[in-house]
């Protein structure tokens, strides 16, 4: 009921307006966004890189109408790739949502784009991952996937265990050298196409989670669950899988103390870094996944007082 909630907020142009404009909103964007700035990005990257950590950056603009937009939002991932390029890659790759470069109007105008910045991202010696957005636009993300991937092979795809169809997807992309980040996924989903339940959203991560540790590709494992980073390190002691072939990520500003620990115990953690002023709907959902996070969101409120 919480999660329905959140999301419906995420939604509301109402709500969207008091949390912007409300003082203590600035403590809590901190904690989850590196800020609006391409700089913003940047230094957080060079903080968690001198950490032992990898990063992915997304730029937070997901409510793009026009080609106009999408082509500005190509533009700054180019700009950002050249910037990464000056010693902070292969460390840093980049997160990309089509629905940011164009796929809502114009799937052509999406790939265009999505290739120009797989080509900086290669001529930077790094590598970008497409984002998964809700389902109707699975299908359209993994056949650009599947282009882009014929040029740019390290292109990275995101699966989101709460489809039904996941595990299906996790078998055909499990391939050598396919990249594939697992997620719970985000978004509000019809119960006929995706799981309603933590549990079977639980269960059906750990069913893709054994499909990806035992093919020939290179799992990304997304999670923040106790539970589920514990089955990680056993799947990949059973899967005979050595840290380097596999990885966990995390969002920037979620559990930074099991993210050292991780990287303590030699595995590669790569953090979720957002940046831009687009960032409404990206906390909500974030809130939206962990409700929990509302505690921090309440003691930002309550210190301001």
């Amino acid at each position: 009921m919480l999660r329905s909630v959140i999301l419906a907020a995420s939604r509301s142009s109402q709500v969207e307006r008091l949390v912007a404009t409300a003082p203590f909103t600035r403590d809590v964007v901190r904690r989850f966004v590196a800020g609006a700035a391409t700089d913003d990005a940047l230094r957080a990257t060079r903080e968690l890189v001198a950490d032992g950590q990898a990063v992915t950056l997304d730029y937070l603009g997901e409510d793009t109408t026009t080609p106009e937009q999408a082509n500005a939002t190509r533009d700054e991932y180019l700009a950002l790739l050249s910037r990464l390029a000056a010693g902070l890659t292969p460390a840093a790759e980049v997160s990309v949502k089509l629905s940011a470069l164009g796929q809502m109007f114009d799937e052509q105008l999406a790939y265009d784009n999505a290739r120009a910045i797989c080509a900086a991202a290669d001529a930077a010696g790094t590598t970008v991952t497409l984002d998964m957005e809700d389902h109707t636009t699975t299908d359209s993300t993994l056949d650009i996937l599947a282009k882009l991937r014929k040029d740019h092979p390290g292109t990275g795809a995101v699966l989101q265990a709460y489809l039904r169809r996941t595990e299906s997807d996790c078998r055909e992309l499990a391939s050598a050298g396919s990249r594939v980040r697992l997620c719970k996924g985000a978004y509000k989903e019809p119960e006929s196409v995706a799981y309603q339940s933590a549990r079977e959203v639980d269960k059906s991560y750990v069913r893709c989670m054994n499909v990806l540790m035992s093919g020939d590709g290179y799992p990304m494992l997304a999670t923040h669950d106790p539970r589920l980073i514990a089955i990680g390190e056993d799947r990949a002691r059973w899967f005979d899988r050595d840290p380097g072939r596999f990885e966990f990520q995390m969002l920037y500003g979620i559990r930074p103390e099991e993210q050292q620990r991780l990287v303590g115990e030699g595995y590669t953690v790569r953090t979720y870094v957002p940046y831009g002023d687009q960032w409404y709907g990206y906390l909500m959902r974030r809130l939206a996944e962990r409700p929990a996070n509302l505690a921090f969101f309440g003691r930002a409120v309550l210190s301001k007082k």
